[in-house]
């Protein structure tokens, strides 16, 4: 395990990493991005990713915490292929480079507050739907063309809350590992498989797989209290702006609404998905 101290804003390092930060293209050529925070690179880790360098901050994280950080990574490369199981993620992180900052420069490179002085450069992976590791009865959201990361980000703390087998988000028009994703998700982004593909890709494996597809729209549609969500459920949705796209609607097997009973006609979208994932945790629980 190699060890440097970098002191300089202009240290080619420190630019890579304010780059991986703020740019999605940098992250994609690169094949790399950026987590922020004890326990986010914990759930990283856990999840099999494989981290390439740790920026510490002396001054700021506890040695303790630098430690665990360091044995949670020498645990995963030896036990990698459980640690990534259900993740459709390579196993076997290597061990990573530590680079020591000081206070001022960490503050200058920390894409948050509160990070506890440890952030870290991981090696992108990519997931695919058949690396999805369905449980009998499995329970899917997706999202089409969800914009906002924070959006994102509170449904994916929705989906491991309510245990789900994966989140899938079709033609996204957001990054999976921007950094106000995986700060909203609190780390969910790694607890929860997460993969982007196509409309059309994933409703023919949602089909081949005996998932009912569940759209949630106002027009043509049930009560979603009133719909059966006890088999194989994927809930789909979309932006709050346009809906969902007729592909989906034309695909779905049932249409579900949640009651709307002011002025207005829409939920935020992780609101209407926490809505109806702890729905299908209700009606499971009482079989």
């Amino acid at each position: 395990m190699k060890t440097e101290t970098v002191t300089s804003a202009q240290n080619p390092k420190i630019k890579e990493l304010l780059a991986l930060q703020e740019k999605a293209k940098a992250r994609r050529e690169k094949g790399l991005f950026v987590v922020e925070g004890r326990r986010e690179i914990g759930h990283c880790i856990g999840a099999g990713f494989d981290v390439r360098s740790i920026f510490v901050c002396r001054d700021i994280v506890r040695q303790k915490e630098l430690d665990e950080i360091l044995k949670d990574i020498a645990a995963a490369s030896v036990y990698g292929k459980t640690a990534a199981r259900g993740n459709g993620i390579p196993a076997g992180p290597s061990a990573p480079n530590i680079i020591e900052v000081p206070k001022e420069l960490y503050c200058r490179i920390a894409y948050r507050e509160g990070t506890e002085g440890l952030i870290a450069e991981v090696r992108l992976r990519d997931r695919k739907l058949d690396d999805i590791k369905l449980k009998e009865k499995p329970l899917i959201a997706v999202l089409e063309s969800v914009e906002k990361p924070g959006n994102l980000g509170a449904v994916l703390r929705s989906a491991d809350a309510c245990g789900a087998d994966a989140v899938i988000v079709c033609d996204p028009a957001t990054d999976i590992y921007n950094p106000n994703l995986i700060r909203s998700s609190i780390g969910a982004v790694f607890t929860v498989p997460v993969v982007a593909a196509n409309s059309e890709e994933t409703i023919k494996w949602l089909k081949t797989n005996n998932i009912q597809i569940l759209t949630a729209q106002l027009q043509d549609s049930a009560l979603y209290y009133d719909t059966d969500m006890t088999c194989g459920t994927a809930i789909v949705m979309g932006t709050e702006a346009t809906g969902l796209t007729s592909i989906w609607r034309e695909n779905a097997d049932a249409h579900i609404r949640i009651p709307m009973l002011g002025r207005l006609d829409s939920l935020n979208v992780s609101v209407s998905a926490a809505i109806l994932l702890y729905e299908a945790v209700r009606q499971r629980s009482i079989l």
